[in-house]
């Protein structure tokens, strides 16, 4: 075979084996170009309940701290944790024997100042009827007063000092001051207890364990949708599989600062019928603030989603593109670009309230266009929770399917 014939023939074959790669590569580019980017979920219709989430603690409506205002040695205790007790009852005393010698000591000074204040008036009257009769001069009569007055004041001191032993005796029995259940004793026989600064806690006593209260800490960002009769759902970790109710009764202006984040507290109301929920116990609490039925739901992931710049940017690049291929004459020449300016500014809006419509904040949602890139929406929104958004306004409708992340993970601002 001539030499040429062959070099025709391995010439031939390799560029039917280039043209074949070509063709598989710009196949592979197609299709990869045509592969799905991004992850997407459907916008419908249905109900959406917003919550506000936070967590606090279990307490009673109504609890007590009992004290003491006199000091003594515990002589005898009578009630113990969780016992019952009526208002009035006996719940533990002191050893009144240092109060009743006080006593013995006042009642002592109260019999001594009534005898000198008898001495002291029949003194006085004496004199009286002295000067009366010129035997004597008015100092005279004028000191006895004086003697006179100094014991009363003293039996009024005396009689003072008896009263306050005695009530320092009554003291020294500790007695429930409401009706309900003793949740905490920090006292026991032999103990000492020193009321000499400050009253000491010796039991703390929770009125009704059937109506509870959760002090829940809810951030600064969600105060302004919080308000009285709210409902609320809540659970404990005690209870794991069962959802308790409740009901906001209260906000507290009371701001608490740490670290930089303010919370305030709610006040939640709470039936116990069961004695379910016990004082101290954390509930993780979902006050409900909004809810409605049948409204257009966007996911709310869709909210977070945004493109890469590069394809947007190529995207333009694609529009620009295209006008000045229609730019071309008839000649097949390209006219010159015409000068792209900027559009005139309004003097009414400085770009501080662009992302405001109506007072409503306008957010930007993705679709994929023809191009396979993000295609924006603008939209308006009302409720949200995890899950659904509603979408107040904007051309989205039921059935569209909106981008909620990039399928590359490393893509910025693409993520879930």
């Amino acid at each position: 075979m001539n030499k040429w014939v062959k070099r025709g023939l391995i010439t031939a074959v390799i560029l039917a084996i280039g043209g074949g790669l070509v063709v598989a590569g710009q196949r592979s580019k197609a299709k990869a170009d045509a592969a799905p980017k991004y992850r997407t979920a459907l916008v419908d219709r249905g109900a959406i309940t917003q919550v506000v989430l936070s967590s606090g603690t279990v307490q009673p409506v109504k609890s007590v701290n009992v004290g003491t205002q006199v000091s003594g040695t515990v002589l005898e205790r009578y009630v113990d944790f969780n016992d019952r007790v009526k208002k009035g009852q006996i719940m533990l005393r002191l050893d009144p024997a240092l109060i009743e010698a006080r006593i013995r000591q006042a009642t002592a000074q109260v019999s001594s100042a009534t005898a000198g204040l008898a001495v002291a008036r029949s003194t006085h009257e004496r004199n009286v009827k002295l000067l009366a009769q010129g035997f004597i001069s008015g100092s005279i009569v004028d000191q006895s007063k004086q003697q006179l007055d100094a014991a009363l004041a003293q039996l009024e001191v005396a009689k003072a000092q008896l009263d306050q032993a005695q009530t320092d005796l009554n003291n020294s029995v500790i007695r429930s001051p409401i009706d309900g259940i003793v949740t905490r004793r920090a006292i026991d026989v032999g103990q000492t207890v020193a009321a000499s600064f400050q009253t000491p806690d010796l039991f703390t006593v929770a009125n009704d364990l059937k109506k509870m209260q959760i002090f829940s800490n809810v951030s600064e960002a969600d105060v302004g949708l919080v308000r009285e009769g709210q409902a609320v759902r809540f659970f404990v970790d005690a209870y794991p599989e069962r959802e308790f109710e409740g009901k906001v009764s209260q906000f507290r202006l009371n701001p608490a600062n740490q670290a930089g984040v303010v919370t305030y507290v709610i006040v939640i109301d709470v039936d116990n019928p069961e004695e379910l929920l016990k004082p101290g116990m954390t509930a993780q609490t979902r006050i409900v603030v909004a809810s409605k039925k049948d409204v257009v739901r966007i996911p709310t992931a869709a909210l977070r989603f945004r493109p890469p710049e590069d394809s947007v940017a190529k995207k333009e690049e694609k529009k620009d593109d295209k006008k000045d291929a229609a730019a071309e004459d008839g000649k097949g020449e390209k006219k010159a670009p015409a000068t792209k300016t900027a559009p005139a500014a309004d003097p009414n809006d400085d770009g501080a309230l662009s992302t405001l419509k109506a007072g409503q904040r306008v957010f930007r949602v993705y679709t994929v266009g023809e191009d396979n890139k993000p295609k924006a929406h603008e939209v308006t929104i009302g409720i949200s929770n995890t899950r659904f958004t509603e979408m107040a306004s904007g051309s989205i409708k039921p059935g569209d399917a909106l981008i909620t992340r990039s399928l590359k993970d490393a893509t910025p601002g693409s993520e879930d």
